[in-house]
């Protein structure tokens, strides 16, 4: 057997405790990742893109998506407005809050002749709960049917709501 009389039976005893407690609070923080009463996102939107070496516009269908990924409670879409590539509102696309319950999505939907957000367009989008749940997933999905062109942008936290 050894002794904890030993420096070295000391500092490893010590090493042992702390990392044991430490590991304990990042487990109960990792618990708590991901969830959320609320936040405001940004969601980058393509609306417009260029191809080529002359730059030529090509027009984009826009869906901005958000997902309540949340198992047992329902999320409220507060706000989702629609911005251009100046950062002025084009258009607020929530008139009355949508509640989204469990496992259930809503999107807005701009037509790919819609021009009016540029290249720089974004969606800003707040949401809430009642209580922490899982945050939605909310992107943004670029679409040209003609020549197949598609992909999404994820959105971003910018503020988190308190509780």
């Amino acid at each position: 057997m050894f002794s904890l009389t030993s420096r070295r039976h000391k500092l490893l005893l010590f090493s042992v405790v702390l990392s044991i407690a430490l590991f304990s609070v990042f487990t109960q923080a990792d618990a708590e990742k991901g969830l959320s009463s609320g936040e405001t996102l940004y969601v980058p939107v393509y609306s417009n893109v260029y191809s080529g070496p002359k730059a030529n516009p090509l027009q984009l269908a826009t869906m901005l998506s958000i997902h309540n990924i949340d198992p047992k409670y329902a999320i409220t879409i507060v706000k989702a407005d629609y911005y251009d590539s100046n950062g002025n509102l084009v258009e607020s696309y929530v008139k009355k809050p949508i509640k989204l319950k469990p496992f259930v999505h809503t999107f807005f939907y701009l037509k790919e002749y819609d021009v009016r957000g540029g290249p720089g367009a974004n969606f800003i989008v707040k949401w809430s709960a009642e209580k922490k749940v899982n945050q939605p997933v909310v992107e943004a999905l670029m679409l040209d049917s003609k020549t197949g062109i598609s992909f999404s942008s994820s959105g971003q936290i910018i503020t988190e709501h308190a509780d």
